[in-house]
């Protein structure tokens, strides 16, 4: 008996995919299963009853957390808006900056996937897709610039006060990490890591529904042109540094209503070298389990004990989901109305 041939997959639904969820890759799944190991280990070896306690401890408080967050995306959204000369549209900056959280914490997309979500959508309304590319890279790196600058100013902020144990390995460690990240991105773009972009959205343009976004050639003279121009670099990395110094409010909050007694010096150390050393796991999908073991090194040093430390890095969880879920469900909801808007 003959069989009738299997029909093709439409090549409109493979066209409609979203680009970030193709980019969801086979190691980075592996990656997130490994965090989510070692974040199970340190929950099950540091008295999980004590962590849950804390955790009630701070009740309606974690909406204040929740709540601080978002001027830090107010303001990393402005920072890419100084490379587009879109800085007065605050509103859809954040919305950009918001998204693209969202799919960098909760998705294993190996850190790009919200990039490539800013720049798709952003495109569809009316953007153009090369100096869109040029100024993400460009972000990035501005990013990575503050975030040094910031690490280093919570190291000054630590060794300036009293010695605590443990401060010196911690605070090398967490400068090493973020120098080298900065570094390596840096040296990457001189040395062929904007070609391999260019190639990479080469592909994606070829057909399907990118094909419409644009023409990449001369993607490198598009990113050295952002670089000629320090006003806005400056700018961007002005906006960045803020928006990291940001975080120590919320830093301060969570500490809070924990119930920890902490100050502002506390807070400015715990959350300029607790981004430092989860930036070091950014292979790794929202950083599962580097971040909960730089929580435990860096508390330790101000005597707070693991599980409160655990507890801490816990209510930065719970910010994430509660931001992102929402987050991923818009950008989901952006991405049916274009599928309507194209028929």
């Amino acid at each position: 008996m003959l069989r009738s041939p299997r029909p093709k997959r439409s090549s409109r639904v493979a066209e409609t995919q979203p680009a970030a969820r193709r980019g969801i890759s086979k190691p980075a799944v592996l990656l997130a299963i490994v965090g989510l190991g070692v974040v199970v280990t340190l929950l099950a070896t540091h008295d999980l009853s004590r962590i849950l306690a804390a955790l009630r401890v701070a009740g309606w408080g974690i909406l204040l957390v929740v709540a601080l967050h978002l001027p830090q995306a107010i303001l990393s959204g402005l920072g890419f808006g100084a490379l587009i000369d879109r800085q007065r549209q605050v509103g859809q900056m954040w919305l950009m900056r918001w998204l693209r959280e969202s799919v960098n914490t909760l998705l294993p997309v190996a850190q790009v996937g919200g990039d490539v979500v800013r720049v798709r959508l952003l495109v569809r309304g009316g953007m153009e897709l090369k100096p869109l590319v040029a100024a993400s890279l460009v972000d990035v790196t501005a990013e990575m610039g503050a975030q040094l600058a910031f690490t280093l100013l919570g190291v000054a902020v630590l060794l300036a006060g009293a010695h605590a144990s443990g401060a010196l390995p911690v605070a090398a460690t967490a400068v090493a990490a973020t120098a080298g990240i900065a570094l390596i991105f840096v040296v990457a773009q001189r040395f062929g890591l904007v070609k391999l972009v260019q190639r990479g959205v080469e592909r994606l343009t070829r057909g399907g529904a990118w094909a419409e976004l644009g023409d990449m050639a001369g993607l490198e003279e598009a990113v050295l042109a952002l670089y000629r121009d320090p006003r806005k670099v400056a700018l961007t990395g002005i906006w960045h540094l803020a928006s990291w110094a940001a975080g120590i409010a919320e830093t301060l909050a969570a500490l809070h209503v924990l119930g920890l007694p902490a100050n502002l010096r506390d807070a400015t150390v715990i959350e300029s070298l607790g981004q430092a050393i989860r930036a070091f796991g950014f292979l790794i999908p929202g950083a599962l389990g580097v971040q909960e073991g730089g929580y435990l090194f860096i508390c330790a040093m101000f005597g707070i004990a693991g599980p409160q430390a655990l507890a801490l890095s816990l209510l930065r969880r719970i910010r994430e989901l509660a931001l992102g879920l929402p987050g991923l469900a818009a950008w989901q909801w952006l991405e049916w109305q274009g599928r309507q808007a194209r028929g």
